[in-house]
C-alpha cells in the first residue's frame, strides 16, 4: 500500500488520495478497517475519519453500515473473480499454465506477511445468517470451487470434483489457520498442494 497523504490525518486509511471520489474513499477505508479490525468492532465514525470525510457524507453514499458492508463483500468477491479472469486471459489455451499460475497466486496469498486470513471468510463469521452479504460470500465461494473443477477438468484429472473439494478445503483451511496465528502450517500448503496434484490420477491420453 502507498503512504498516507501528506498533511492528512494520521489515522487516515493507507493509500487514500484526496482526489478520489468520496464514495471510493469511504469504501477503501472500510475495506482496510474491516479487514484489519473486524466488521463489528469498526464504527462508522472510524470509517468516516479514515476516509477523510464525515458521517453525513458517508450516509449520503451508503444508507447504513449494513449497506457499506454489502459493498465491501461485493468488492472482495469481484476482486476474487478477477483473479480467475486474469489467469484465463493470460493462458486461454493452456490449462497447465493456468494451473501453474493459480498455484503461484495461492503462494502469494499465503506468504503475504500482512494477511490475516480470508477477508470473506472473516466477514461471514461476523454476519448473521440473514445478512445479504452472506449470500454474496456463499455465491463467491461456490464460484471459486466451480473454477477449480473446470480447471482440473481441463487439465484432464480423472475426478475433478473430488480433487476440487480437496484443494478448496486445503486452501481455505490454510487461510483460516492464518487468522488464528498459524503462519507456519500455511507456509507448507503450496508444497502439500503440489503433492496432492502430482499424485492425483489423470485421464489416459489416447
Amino acid at each position: 500500500m502507498s503512504a498516507t497523504l501528506p498533511n492528512a490525518q494520521s489515522n487516515a486509511a493507507p493509500g487514500l488520495r484526496a482526489t478520489q471520489r468520496p464514495r471510493d474513499r469511504i469504501l477503501s477505508a472500510a475495506c482496510e478497517l474491516f479487514y484489519r479490525g473486524g466488521i463489528n468492532p469498526v464504527s462508522v465514525d472510524a470509517i468516516a475519519e479514515a476516509a477523510l470525510t464525515n458521517k453525513m457524507t458517508l450516509y449520503r453514499h451508503f444508507k447504513s453500515k449494513d449497506e457499506l458492508i454489502l459493498a465491501y463483500v461485493k468488492q472482495l468477491a469481484s476482486e476474487g473473480d478477477g483473479v480467475w479472469q486474469r489467469i484465463t486471459k493470460a493462458h486461454p489455451s493452456d490449462p497447465e499454465l493456468r494451473l501453474s499460475a493459480w498455484i503461484s497466486h495461492v503462494d502469494d496469498v499465503l506468504m503475504n506477511k500482512f494477511a490475516r486470513g480470508c477477508p470473506l471468510a472473516n466477514a461471514a463469521v461476523e454476519l448473521h445468517a440473514a445478512h445479504p452479504g452472506r449470500a454474496v460470500i456463499e455465491a463467491y465461494k461456490s464460484r471459486k470451487r466451480d473454477h477449480l473443477v473446470k480447471l482440473f477438468r481441463d487439465v484432464q484429472f480423472r475426478d475433478p470434483d473430488i480433487l476440487a473439494d480437496e484443494v478448496f478445503l486445503l486452501f481455505e483451511g490454510a487461510r483460516v489457520n492464518i487468522q488464528c496465528g498459524g503462519k507456519v502450517p500455511a507456509s507448507r500448503v503450496v508444497r502439500m498442494l503440489r503433492a496432492v496434484l502430482s499424485t492425483a490420477p489423470r485421464k489416459s491420453r489416447r
